[in-house]
């Protein structure tokens, strides 16, 4: 890894973990709560201990005066909820518009199993090969997705992080399998830090639970979206993950951030 890459690396992490947060979700599902004032919800998820926050390229500008020398993430590629397939990730920037963004990362996004697998594939192949050319490191985004694929099968999830080392990422973001024993198949799969997404919002024990799972299972933490930047106090669900994530806390010491 060239020295550039690692030295931005570290800036979206903490001793070799991380509390992402991305809220590229304006693409996906529009202007949701928590993505309307994105300013305040910058500055109160990173106030509270997020490590980087992930956004589209165009919201650049309402990210650095808010995020408090957090790290910063430009996503690449997305779709839409009303399109006719949100597997069909479409690439949104290239490397060079995240460096002229200011990001110290990108982020790809990969449906392995699906009908769009090879396409990206072949693009994800690409960004790194640029990214890492100008010193950026690469955050994949690698689910199982797809027709007749388990989104949380261990294995599927364990070929779906290899697939993203092999293609040249540094870090990687997937599904979490549901428990600490499977999932520690996935971490095994793959030499890269793997951390785990947050999906739909299912309360905060159950979510600092997965979180709690996945370190267990030797995850290196989470890139984490709605469960955090919809959540009534924003900026105390961050610092709860964050106490998991950098301070290897218990999930009910974890809860006592919202007191």
């Amino acid at each position: 890894m060239h020295t550039g890459t690692r030295a931005r690396l570290d800036r979206i992490g903490t001793d070799g973990n991380y509390l992402t947060v991305p809220m590229d979700h304006g693409v996906t599902l529009g202007p949701v709560a928590g993505l309307r004032d994105i300013e305040s919800t910058i500055d109160a998820v990173t106030s509270g201990g997020a490590d980087a926050v992930l956004t589209q390229k165009g919201i650049a500008e309402r990210v650095h005066p808010n995020k408090n020398d957090a790290g910063y993430i430009v996503h690449l590629n997305g779709s839409t909820v009303i399109g006719p397939d949100e597997n069909d990730k479409r690439q949104t920037a290239t490397v060079e518009d995240a460096v002229r963004a200011g990001a110290d990362a990108v982020s790809f996004h990969i449906n392995v199993g699906s009908d769009h697998e090879p396409d990206q594939l072949t693009a994800l192949s690409e960004v790194t090969s640029e990214a890492h050319r100008l010193g950026l490191p690469v955050l994949a985004m690698a689910y199982a997705r797809g027709p007749g694929v388990d989104g949380h099968d261990p294995e599927a999830l364990g070929h779906a992080v290899r697939l993203a080392e092999e293609l040249g990422a540094d870090l990687v973001k997937t599904a979490y399998s549901g428990d600490a024993e499977s999932f520690a198949h996935v971490v095994g799969s793959t030499a890269k830090p793997v951390i785990i997404a947050g999906g739909s919002p299912e309360g905060d024990r159950a979510t600092l639970a997965a979180v709690r799972g996945a370190m267990d299972a030797g995850g290196r933490g989470v890139s984490m979206g709605r469960s955090i930047f919809q959540h009534d106090d924003p900026g105390a669900m961050a610092s709860a993950v964050s106490a998991i994530v950098h301070d290897d806390a218990a999930v009910d010491d974890a809860l006592a951030h919202f007191d």
